[in-house]
This record gives C-alpha cells, sequence and structure tokens, in this order.
C-alpha cells in the first residue's frame, strides 16, 4: 500500500518554524515525510534534518521521498528519547522541533496494522511494530478494572466500565482476536449512541492504541527535554488532536514559562 499522509497545518508549522537555511530541524513525527520535505525546501546544504519515526515503514518511505536531500539523518525511534537521540548524534542544541501527535492516515488505512474500527484485521495497533506489546494482548491479558480505566480515561468513554466487563466475560469463552470482534463486543455495551459524535468504538479504539504506544504518559516530559534542546530563539510547533496530548502538551509549556 501506498504511504499517503496529507501534513496537516502545513503552512502553519513551516512559518511558525521560522527556519534559519543552515539551522539543523529535528522531525519527531517523520511519517510520510511531508513537513520535512518542506523544511528540506528551506535548508541550505549546511543545514540538516533529523527525522525520527518509530515506524519502520515510514522511514524506508520517507528516505525514498527525500533521496535527493543528503542533509538528513534518519532514526528509528521515539520523539520520547529526543534527548538521548540527539546525545548519541553529538548534537547539543537544535534550531527547531516538529511534533505531529497522534496515528498517520496510513497507519489508520493499512488493514494488518490493525488500527481501525472499520477495517477487519488481527488486534495489533503497534506504531513500531518492533515491540512486544499489541492491542491483542491489552484486551486479552489486562484485568478489567484496568481495561475500564484505560478506556475512560484515554478514550473519554462514558460506558467504559460495560465494555470493559464485555470484554472480560468475551474473552473468558474464547481470545478476542480481530478489530471486528472488539467492534462487536463494543456495540453491545454501547445501548445507544449519537450518530452524530462518530462511531461507537471510535473512543474505545483511541484509548487501546494509546495504550499500546505509550502516548500519553511520556508527553509531559518529551516537551520539556524538546525545549530544553532548543538554541536560543528556537521554535518548537507540536500538533495535538485530542484534549489528552494538548492538556499535556499546555501544562509542558506553561512549566517550562515559570
Amino acid at each position: 500500500m501506498e504511504f499517503k499522509h496529507k501534513p496537516v497545518l502545513l503552512e502553519e508549522c513551516i512559518q511558525g518554524l521560522n527556519i534559519n537555511p543552515d539551522g539543523i530541524y529535528v522531525d519527531g513525527t517523520l511519517g510520510g515525510a511531508g513537513h520535512s520535505l518542506e523544511i528540506l525546501k528551506k535548508l541550505s546544504p549546511k543545514g540538516m534534518l533529523i527525522g525520527i519515526d518509530r515506524d519502520i515503514e515510514a522511514l524506508e518511505v520517507a528516505k525514498q521521498k527525500l533521496k535527493q536531500y543528503p542533509n538528513v539523518k534518519y532514526v528509528h525511534g521515539n520523539h520520547d528519547d529526543i534527548k538521548e537521540i540527539l546525545e548519541k548524534l553529538q548534537i547539543d542544541k537544535v534550531d527547531g522541533i516538529l511534533l505531529d501527535l497522534g496515528v498517520s492516515s496510513y497507519q489508520i488505512d493499512t488493514e494488518k496494522r490493525g488500527f481501525s474500527y472499520m477495517l477487519n484485521s488481527e488486534l495489533d495497533m503497534r506504531m513500531d511494530q518492533t515491540q512486544k506489546l499489541t492491542a491483542k494482548e491489552v484486551i486479552n491479558q489486562y484485568k478489567e478494572e484496568e481495561l475500564s480505566k484505560i478506556i475512560y480515561e484515554y478514550g473519554e468513554e462514558k460506558f467504559a466500565k460495560q465494555i470493559a466487563k464485555n470484554i472480560v466475560e468475551k474473552r473468558k469463552k474464547a481470545p478476542i482476536e480481530t478489530t471486528k470482534e472488539l467492534v462487536d463486543i463494543i456495540r453491545q455495551a454501547v445501548l445507544y449512541y449519537d450518530k452524530n459524535a462518530g462511531h461507537p468504538a471510535k473512543r474505545t479504539f483511541q484509548a487501546i492504541r494509546i495504550e499500546v504506544n505509550n502516548e500519553i504518559e511520556p508527553l509531559y516530559n518529551t516537551v520539556k527535554n524538546a525545549i530544553e534542546r532548543l538554541k536560543q530563539g528556537g521554535r518548537l510547533c507540536i500538533i495535538t488532536f485530542h484534549s489528552l496530548e494538548d492538556r499535556a502538551v499546555k501544562k509542558a509549556y506553561n512549566d517550562a514559562l515559570r
């Protein structure tokens, strides 16, 4: 499948980064390289881009898309480890950092990845396919109380307790293997839902994905570490997609200003 991901807020991010042609920039969520391509267009041969992504498939696609640019360093890693990544590259400070949080459209649309409640596939949801924890393990191994907490806190789902209960009851008979099985369980737990609010499984799938990829817990420190790695006058641009990300980022920003 072709890696398609339209970069969000592209012009706003490029403008916000205020790119220095000879500067060093980090794209902590390289993805389809849409943002990185525009950054590179504004860099001179003396400038450098460091592209980080936990998804190996995304890195391979980005390498092809950006192959005309020799001033790129590709890193298979997590933006949460930006401090350690820069230390390993022997880079102290950078001119700008970009983080486009959340899941990519490619990951959602690729059936085998198991992110989508609209496609039937094996429960997976790993952004980094080299990691061990999958959605299948979360669904089949976590205690009912843990599942309920995750679905309520990460998905902001008011039917979290009933969904968790139904999951545990179902897996007593046989392991839950596919996204379709999970969707059917959620539908049975959600007695009614507002069709204008989207698919009834949307919030639960978001919650499980966040748990599998540990997207929220380290985010506050990630932002703080990113700020500390900026040169004087450096810029940090972060795109968030839901309130949990937004709160963590804003708290880190506010604390950094104190």
